[in-house]
């Protein structure tokens, strides 16, 4: 049986865990999949989660993951080999394409990957495969955060808070905010010179410093526009329900895409505003079999918009897409506090065959 290269996780635990190691290789697409060679991938806090056995988005995910060596990796980007006899969107070998896999599945962390063809889309022409492989789970999350769970309307008179503007969904979220959505205010949590900076280059038009009292910078900035929506992306979810109690006008909606255990509401002003709560997880669709082609046309028209120059990629930093690479950047992504996206690509600082390795 063939084989291929892959980095996988031996056991839950420590980043010393993820082993570079040889499994068996697919060999065709069947269903609607394609059969991807990897080129490039990223590094997002969820891979960091699965890889430490405390992933909890969803009850069961434990139990329904591919068996250990686990590979990882929830974006890609790469060149289609082979269709499944029902795979959607006109791909024919040779594309490069850029996606993001099902939480269940083999990741992108291998040489070669299965991805259903309903969730990719050919890569944007303007970006390398490193830069393409960085945006698709964190603009997707964003997406959907603020397009379906928050419903903003195009053109809306209202203002958005972005915790944590700088990271890899914020950086998006602000770009969709203000390009998408057209709303006339957009305001983030940076804390240092360089996020801010960053921030308001993908698109803030105000921040506030997370480290201090953001109810009271926002009361500051005399909006006008209120803040009709809060964006939640870094923890504690807690503390930032709290705080969008007093920071929301009537009537708001807060979406949040990290888990707390606690969500104090009470005492607070979320029944006195009538404040709404959702929740945004970008595995809800692959995960429940819903919607299943979204996540293609999405990254479809994020392409479009990165061709003609509207949306800025967020890739920060590239690391060869070896052991070595991959360590480095979960170590990174675990310490906090990244800006924008980690990618990782086959022919950064590596020898041909050493990829993987």
């Amino acid at each position: 049986m063939p084989t291929m290269k892959a980095i996988a996780v031996s056991k839950y635990g420590a980043i010393d865990n993820l082993i570079a190691t040889e499994v068996a290789k697919p060999e065709k697409a069947e269903g609607y999949d394609l059969l991807i060679q990897v080129k490039a991938c990223s590094v997002n806090p969820v891979d960091t989660k699965v890889r430490n056995g405390t992933y909890d988005d969803y009850p069961d995910y434990y139990s329904r993951t591919p068996a250990l060596p686990q590979i990882l990796g929830f974006d890609g980007a790469g060149i289609v080999q082979a269709l499944g006899p029902n795979a959607q969107g006109g791909f024919k070998p040779g594309d490069e394409v850029y996606y993001s896999g099902s939480p269940i599945r083999p990741g992108s962390n291998a040489a070669y990957q299965l991805v259903d063809s309903r969730s990719v889309a050919l890569k944007p022409k303007t970006l390398t495969m490193v830069q393409a492989a960085s945006m698709p789970l964190t603009w997707i999350t964003a997406y959907e955060a603020l397009v379906e769970r928050l419903a903003i309307t195009k053109g809306e008179n209202a203002g958005i808070l972005i915790v944590n503007g700088s990271g890899g969904v914020g950086s998006v979220a602000s770009q969709i905010a203000r390009t998408v959505l057209e709303l006339p205010v957009v305001v983030t949590t940076t804390s240092r010179d360089e996020t801010t900076r960053f921030s308001r280059a993908m698109g803030a038009t105000h921040t506030v410093n997370h480290r201090e009292d953001i109810v009271q910078q926002c009361r500051d900035l005399q909006l006008d526009p209120p803040i009709k929506y809060v964006f939640i992306t870094h923890t504690p979810t807690a503390k930032y329900v709290v705080d969008a109690a007093a920071i929301c006008a009537p009537f708001g909606k807060v979406c949040s895409i990290v888990q707390d255990r606690e969500m104090p509401m009470y005492g607070t002003e979320w029944l006195a505003k009538s404040l709404t709560f959702v929740w945004a997880l970008i595995g809800t669709k692959p995960y429940y079999h819903v919607d299943e082609d979204s996540h293609g046309k999405i990254l479809k028209q994020l392409a479009a918009m990165v061709d003609e120059g509207s949306i800025k990629c967020h890739h920060q930093q590239t690391l060869p897409l070896t052991l070595d690479g991959l360590r480095r950047a979960h170590e990174q992504v675990e310490a906090s506090g990244v800006m924008g996206k980690i990618g990782l690509a086959v022919d950064e600082g590596t020898e041909e065959g050493q990829a993987f390795m």
